[in-house]
């Protein structure tokens, strides 16, 4: 099975690209990001939940997420693979998540990371913003936090998965086709 965990900060391309890598290897998408919204924009009990941490541009509770995707493996245990976007955002996830991996025998395949600079993630976002109707992408003190958390709490999961030399960065800068074919390059070693 291919689990590809796709990292990055907000406004890196990591949805985009994960559509476009679905498409390509037949594999699932998981994006904690869209299931959060989902969860929300249907006024759940883990929509409400949640909602105060994501206004703000703060990270979801990590048992949370976790309990969303073990709940997602658990009932797609026959896939070809998946890609993970937006998750593990912490390094207590990304220790849940190798173990709940590690149940079903499965791991990591790898992880790859879109590095964007902040002021290219600004812009994108912004943009974003317009098209999507995205509260959290409307302002810029929001994605600035949003980017400075990710920063502060989320890129040092990348120091977990290095460490299993498992990591590979990817420039994140270009052309869609041209993100998407250095992403497929990678891949293809596997």
């Amino acid at each position: 099975m291919l689990n590809i965990v796709l990292f990055g900060p907000p406004g890196a391309g990591k949805g985009t690209q994960a559509d476009k890598l679905v498409e390509h290897y037949g594999i699932l998408h998981v994006s904690t990001g869209d299931i959060i919204r989902n969860e929300i924009k249907n006024g759940t009990k883990l929509g409400l939940e949640v909602k105060s941490f994501t206004d703000k541009g703060e990270l979801v509770p990590d048992q949370l997420v976790i309990s969303i995707i073990e709940d997602f493996i658990n009932k797609h245990l026959d896939a070809k693979g998946c890609i993970f976007d937006g998750f593990p955002r912490t390094t207590p996830q990304a220790e849940a998540f190798d173990k709940m991996l590690k149940v079903n025998n499965q791991e990591v395949t790898l992880m790859l990371s879109l590095e964007v600079p902040d002021e290219e993630l600004v812009k994108r976002l912004l943009q974003r913003g317009l098209v999507s109707g995205r509260t959290d992408d409307a302002n810029p003190e929001v994605i600035q936090n949003r980017i400075n958390v990710y920063k502060a709490q989320t890129a040092v999961v990348a120091d977990h998965y290095a460490a299993q030399n498992k990591l590979h960065i990817i420039n994140g800068v270009g052309s869609i086709d041209e993100i998407f074919n250095r992403l497929c390059t990678e891949i293809n070693k596997y």
